[in-house]
């Protein structure tokens, strides 16, 4: 079974310039590199992973890309444009030039405006994403939902995925609002979802009874064939670890059958990035 770790994170302090994480979150603030990583994979058989961008610039997105060209294992790079820029689409077309760019991520969880995805402005700069083949990778929280269906309303030939599952409130236990909006995007084919994140938005204490009526919706909703798995390291260290969220997830997806597990924990993230 090829095994990719479709969400992760590499980053160095001293070019975040203040910008998150804080140095309260004491687990993960401190510098986050391939070396730091490649024990975990290793002890845990995973093939290759998808690296994404965690601060909005291109400056970090050009580390990433330059990390992934010195890590055999990074088979992809989610970067960051503004989208919006009156030269959003030469950007694109520029980081597009390294074949291991795979897509782009708006940090939309951060935007005080709910519906800024929704907006026709965007057309030039997804009319380049989707020239140079990229993928969109939409980190949103549950109330980003109805302008993210309008969007992907929109782009019907624009391969989505949600990342975290739209990080739903889990450790409050809310749950009709959030799985409404969800499953009304996956009825669209192109939209993917990502099973990472769960245990940071669980929160520390968190139990497999806590996460399974969530990972449910996400698994029936998108069915096997359009759930990624990723671990979201480093951040899921906020919650647990590496190992600890390895084994919760296979206990997640244990009703599979063995072809569907396949799909989730490899297959899906190498057909959705076109991951060499």
């Amino acid at each position: 079974m090829k095994r990719i770790d479709a969400h992760q994170h590499f980053w160095r302090l001293a070019e975040r310039a203040g910008s998150w994480p804080p140095a309260e979150l004491t687990a993960i603030y401190r510098d986050f590199l391939p070396q730091d990583l490649v024990p975990q994979l290793a002890a845990h058989g995973i093939d290759g992973t998808v690296l994404v961008q965690s601060m909005p610039s291109v400056a970090d997105t050009e580390f990433l890309l330059h990390a992934a060209k010195a890590s055999p294992f990074v088979l992809g790079v989610v970067g960051w444009v503004d989208l919006k820029a009156a030269d959003a689409a030469w950007q694109i077309a520029s980081l597009a030039e390294d074949s291991k760019l795979k897509g782009l991520r708006p940090m939309l969880q951060d935007l005080d405006d709910e519906r800024w995805i929704d907006d026709p402005a965007l057309k030039p700069a997804i009319e380049a994403m989707l020239l140079c083949g990229l993928s969109f990778d939409a980190l949103v929280l549950p109330r980003h939902l109805p302008a993210l269906l309008a969007f992907a309303q929109r782009y019907p030939a624009l391969r989505i995925v949600i990342d975290h599952a739209a990080k739903p409130p889990i450790a409050s236990g809310e749950h009709a609002s959030w799985a409404a909006d969800l499953r009304q995007l996956a009825a669209l084919p192109q939209v993917y979802c990502k099973l990472s994140g769960m245990v940071t938005e669980a929160g520390l204490g968190w139990t497999l009874a806590d996460l399974q009526p969530y990972a449910s919706v996400v698994l029936e909703a998108f069915g096997p064939g359009r759930v990624i798995w990723g671990s979201d390291w480093p951040v899921v260290n906020l919650a647990s670890d590496y190992a600890g969220w390895i084994e919760a997830s296979a206990r997640l997806i244990g009703g599979l059958s063995e072809q569907e597990r396949a799909q989730v924990l490899g297959l899906n993230a190498i057909r959705f990035y076109h991951l060499d």
